[in-house]
C-alpha cells in the first residue's frame, strides 16, 4: 500500500521548519572536507558539505526536507557494514546554496542540540572558504583548527 498514490500533488511540504531543525540536530551533519593537492589538482581544497542520512524506508521524508529547502540532492549510501543496512543522504554542498538557503536557514531556525556549536563553527569555515583565506598557510591553520573543533574525534589528516 503506497502512503501517496502517484497523482497525489501538494503545494506545501509535509515537514516543518522545526521538524528539519529536530531532524538535523538527531540526523544531521555539517561536514568539511579537505583534500590536498595530487594528480592535476594544484591546491587544497576545503569543501563544505551539510547532510542528513536516513535509513532507506525514510527516502520520503529526506524528499520532503529537499522540497523545503529548494536545493540540495538525494544519494543512496550503500552500507558494507555487517548489521547494517543502505541508507539515502540529502546533501547540500555547492557554495551558493549553503550561502545564500542552508546558513541563513539556520540562522533563523536555531538547533537544540551540540550540533548548534558545530554550525556555528561550520559557518566560520564557510567564510574562509568564500573569501579564499584557506588558500594561505594561516588561514589553512584556521580552518584545521575549526575542523578539530567541530568534532573533537576528527583528526587533522593529509
Amino acid at each position: 500500500m503506497e502512503i501517496y498514490p502517484n497523482n497525489y500533488r501538494r503545494d506545501e511540504p509535509m515537514v516543518s521548519d522545526d521538524y528539519i531543525v529536530g531532524l538535523t540536530d538527531g540526523e544531521g551533519c555539517f561536514y568539511i572536507g579537505v583534500r590536498y593537492p595530487k594528480g592535476d589538482h594544484k591546491t587544497v581544497r576545503v569543501e563544505p558539505h551539510f547532510y542528513i542520512k536516513l535509513r532507506g524506508d525514510d527516502l520520503l521524508v529526506l524528499e520532503e526536507v529537499k522540497q523545503s529547502f529548494g536545493c540540495g540532492a538525494i544519494y543512496y549510501q550503500n552500507e558494507k557494514r555487517e548489521n547494517h543496512s543502505g541508507c539515502y543522504r540529502f546533501e547540500i554542498n555547492a557554495l551558493r546554496d549553503i550561502r545564500e538557503i542552508l546558513i541563513p536557514f539556520f540562522e533563523k531556525h536555531k538547533l537544540h542540540s551540540k550540533k548548534q556549536q558545530e554550525f556555528q563553527l561550520f559557518k566560520a569555515i564557510f567564510k574562509l572558504v568564500e573569501d579564499k583565506s584557506y588558500k594561505t598557510v594561516i588561514g589553512l591553520r584556521q580552518v584545521e583548527k575549526l575542523k578539530i573543533a567541530m568534532n573533537h574525534r576528527t583528526r587533522w589528516m593529509r
